[in-house]
């Protein structure tokens, strides 16, 4: 089988599995205060230019979710994000589990828009009865989205000013972080770390086995977050685990050239999909390619690759995921097209 059903089916890069067998027997204290993680939080800082900015190492994409929102937000407060966002589909209720609504707001193509995120937030202050209600506490955006698009620099600008004018942070979901910056010509690592109050740079899709780097970005990291991150279940004891990783990850500029070889095969795939007449179901630049296809297609498809389900698009039709990921290849890309 050929597997592009995710970009998490490898185990990690062979530079961070290296990282991780040179330090295995070097003893370090716990839960994060160890040498490996100290040298990857300054390599972070000095990435996104941002030396004060405050860094935690996290188990996995759901904990790092629930935990950050659950930690910044009172608990009369919700999170706003798209119909489809992560947080509001795919992460079992884990946000609502915490106390939190999930405040949805229409998408287009994964994003939310600006002017209607303002109106949404103006409407709920101009009702008489918003005492009554879950107030908007905080705007949620992933990027890139669930459905691999990508916001402008102008885009991440207007929302950022919104939650600016509104006095609530904005949380960019950053799981494939490397995969949409690879495929953005106008915006860095920097810059997103500047539009936000807090994001989070994904290392479990992104060549890590395991793992996410918070960064708060304004000097606003909640009270006793080393507690609320254990209350989570997202504070691993053996932290240097995570530390090691990243250290790796942001050496040599290992972490976007990983987006940019994901993004590469992935547009050739994008390419000989379009020459052969294939059906997409959305138009975007990053690792993740959506296509329709019948249902008698998909009968001989798996039983040679391994895709991901997404969606049914009708009785007869249903849209698959063929993702691309750090550990793809020229090989595998080829066998692909001849599968196809």
């Amino acid at each position: 089988m050929l597997y592009f059903s995710c970009d998490y089916a490898e185990g990690c890069h062979p530079k961070v599995l290296e990282a991780l067998t040179k330090s295995n027997m070097v003893s370090t204290p716990g839960y994060g205060e160890d040498i490996y993680c100290q040298s990857a939080k300054e390599k972070i800082k000095e990435y996104i230019k941002c030396p004060d900015a405050d860094i935690y190492f996290l188990v996995g994409g759901t904990q790092t979710n629930q935990t950050v929102i659950d930690s910044m937000l009172s608990n009369y407060e919700g999170v706003v994000a798209a119909e489809t966002g992560h947080v509001a589909v795919h992460e079992a209720g884990a946000i609502e589990y915490s106390g939190h609504k999930v405040i949805t707001i229409p998408n287009h193509d994964g994003k939310i828009d600006a002017g209607e995120l303002k109106q949404l937030i103006a409407d709920h202050y101009s009702d008489g009865s918003c005492e009554h209600m879950v107030h908007p506490g905080m705007v949620y955006i992933s990027y890139p989205t669930e459905y691999g698009t990508i916001y402008t620099r102008k885009e991440l600008e207007d929302i950022s000013s919104i939650c600016k004018e509104y006095d609530i942070p904005l949380f960019i979901d950053g799981a494939r972080l490397a995969y949409g910056l690879a495929a953005q010509n106008d915006l860095t690592m920097a810059d997103i770390a500047a539009l936000s109050d807090v994001f989070y740079i994904g290392g479990t899709k992104v060549g890590a086995l395991f793992g996410e780097a918070v960064v708060f970005t304004k000097g606003n990291t909640p009270k006793h977050i080393i507690t609320q991150i254990k209350q989570h279940g997202a504070l691993l004891a053996k932290g240097r685990l995570l530390g090691v990783q990243f250290d790796a990850l942001f050496t040599d500029d290992l972490y976007m050239n990983m987006g940019k070889s994901a993004v590469e095969h992935a547009n050739t795939i994008r390419e000989y999909l379009k020459e052969k007449g294939y059906t997409f179901y959305i138009d975007n630049p990053t690792n993740q390619i959506f296509v329709v296809m019948s249902n008698k297609e998909l009968d001989v498809l798996k039983t040679k690759l391994e895709y991901g389900f997404w969606e049914k698009y009708d009785n007869t039709h249903t849209v698959i995921r063929i993702a691309t990921s750090w550990a793809t290849n020229s090989d595998q890309v080829e066998e692909l097209k001849k599968i196809l």
